[in-house]
Protein backbone atom coordinates (compact mmCIF):
# COMPACT_ATOMS: atom_id res chain seq x y z
CA UNK A 1 0.00 0.00 0.00
CA UNK A 2 1.34 3.28 -0.62
CA UNK A 3 1.38 6.53 2.10
CA UNK A 4 -0.81 8.71 1.27
CA UNK A 5 0.63 11.66 4.04
CA UNK A 6 -2.51 13.66 5.90
CA UNK A 7 -2.36 15.84 8.83
CA UNK A 8 -3.40 14.15 12.00
CA UNK A 9 -7.00 15.17 13.12
CA UNK A 10 -5.53 17.22 16.09
CA UNK A 11 -2.89 19.60 13.71
CA UNK A 12 -3.79 22.59 11.79
CA UNK A 13 -1.80 24.44 9.44
CA UNK A 14 -1.92 28.28 9.34
CA UNK A 15 -0.35 30.99 7.58
CA UNK A 16 0.78 33.69 10.31
CA UNK A 17 0.64 36.76 8.46
CA UNK A 18 2.00 38.96 11.52
CA UNK A 19 5.34 36.15 11.16
CA UNK A 20 5.12 35.95 7.65
CA UNK A 21 5.79 31.99 8.20
CA UNK A 22 3.05 28.84 7.66
CA UNK A 23 2.62 27.65 11.33
CA UNK A 24 1.63 24.14 12.81
CA UNK A 25 -0.62 23.64 15.71
CA UNK A 26 -0.24 21.00 17.55
CA UNK A 27 -1.55 20.05 21.12
CA UNK A 28 0.60 21.93 23.34
CA UNK A 29 3.01 23.35 20.63
CA UNK A 30 3.27 25.63 17.60
CA UNK A 31 6.32 25.10 15.13
CA UNK A 32 6.70 27.47 12.86
CA UNK A 33 7.80 26.00 9.37
CA UNK A 34 10.67 27.45 7.46
CA UNK A 35 11.28 27.46 3.35
CA UNK A 36 8.78 25.55 1.78
CA UNK A 37 7.68 22.78 4.46
CA UNK A 38 4.29 24.78 4.76
CA UNK A 39 3.67 24.28 0.61
CA UNK A 40 4.82 20.85 1.32
CA UNK A 41 2.38 20.00 3.92
CA UNK A 42 -0.23 21.45 2.25
CA UNK A 43 0.14 19.16 -0.31
CA UNK A 44 -0.44 16.18 2.66
CA UNK A 45 -4.26 15.93 2.42
CA UNK A 46 -4.84 12.37 2.52
CA UNK A 47 -5.37 11.98 -1.19
CA UNK A 48 -1.77 12.44 -2.75
CA UNK A 49 0.63 9.61 -2.11
CA UNK A 50 4.40 10.64 -1.71
CA UNK A 51 5.27 10.38 -5.55
CA UNK A 52 2.30 12.55 -6.79
CA UNK A 53 3.25 15.23 -3.79
CA UNK A 54 7.08 15.03 -5.48
CA UNK A 55 5.80 15.56 -8.86
CA UNK A 56 4.02 18.35 -7.85
CA UNK A 57 6.63 19.98 -5.96
CA UNK A 58 9.10 19.23 -8.48
CA UNK A 59 6.89 21.24 -11.53
CA UNK A 60 6.65 24.32 -9.11
CA UNK A 61 10.59 24.30 -8.16
CA UNK A 62 12.16 22.55 -11.17
CA UNK A 63 15.98 21.70 -10.86
CA UNK A 64 15.46 21.33 -6.70
CA UNK A 65 16.30 18.01 -5.16
CA UNK A 66 12.91 17.40 -4.41
CA UNK A 67 12.44 14.06 -4.87
CA UNK A 68 15.31 12.93 -2.26
CA UNK A 69 14.91 15.81 0.29
CA UNK A 70 10.94 15.77 0.21
CA UNK A 71 9.80 11.80 0.88
CA UNK A 72 12.88 11.99 4.05
CA UNK A 73 10.97 15.09 5.28
CA UNK A 74 7.91 13.54 5.78
CA UNK A 75 9.20 10.49 6.69
CA UNK A 76 10.69 12.70 9.67
CA UNK A 77 7.56 14.17 10.59
CA UNK A 78 5.64 10.94 10.58
CA UNK A 79 7.90 9.94 12.56
CA UNK A 80 7.07 12.22 15.16
CA UNK A 81 3.47 11.80 15.30
CA UNK A 82 3.40 15.34 13.26
CA UNK A 83 1.42 13.14 10.01
CA UNK A 84 0.03 10.28 9.47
Amino acid sequence: MTWRPALPNSAVLRHDRVRGADLLLLPERVVVLRGSAGRVLRLCDGSRAVPEIVDALASSFPGAPVATQVPEFLKKLREGGWLR
